[in-house]
């Protein structure tokens, strides 16, 4: 993308010499094996929220680790993804998203929810990840979601604005 980064943490394992020698200083080894990139990435920086790139699509087992630490995490993180946006759902939720838009919800544990503005109301339905998700639900206009329980919400990725505005960051 013709952009420099201000840091690269991570254990380095798939780091070329020729981009340790390039970035320098900027490298931050963390040299131990228990936990991703993008967790050790998490630990170590402090911003009002983070937009995660790269963590998505390469490897099948990449990605779900990345899709854990983001329900671990304390951090406001939105993911980009090459289709979709991801961001662990809070407790009280509101989209403006278009009539239409295909609205997400992956459980991490047991779920509870509520719904307005969803084709299929959450309410009253319990998910799990071994017995029941909520993928590819419609926006039937502005969607509001009440959760209790672990989370991940995924829009199209042309919702990125409703993503950040909703989650108070935009």
């Amino acid at each position: 993308m013709g952009l420099e980064p201000e840091a690269v943490i991570g254990d380095l394992d798939s780091l070329s010499d020729a981009a340790r020698t390039t970035l320098g200083p900027r490298v931050h080894q963390v040299a131990e094996q228990d936990s991703t990139d993008f967790a050790k990435c998490l630990q170590r920086i402090k911003a009002p929220f983070i937009l995660a790139l790269g963590f998505t699509g390469m490897r099948l087992d990449h990605t779900l680790a990345a899709m854990t630490d983001l329900i671990r995490t304390p951090h406001r993180v939105v993911m980009l993804a090459e289709e979709e946006v991801i961001f662990r759902c809070p407790p009280s939720l509101s989209l403006d998203v278009t009539e239409g838009t295909r609205v997400s919800l992956f459980p991490f544990g047991e779920v509870k929810a509520r719904s307005e503005g969803l084709q299929w109301p959450l309410d009253g339905i319990g998910f799990t990840p071994a017995e029941r998700v909520g993928t590819s639900n419609r926006a039937t206009g502005p969607v509001r979601i009440m959760l209790e329980g672990p989370a991940l919400m995924m829009l199209p990725r042309e919702e990125l604005a409703a993503a950040l505005t909703g989650l108070g960051i935009g």
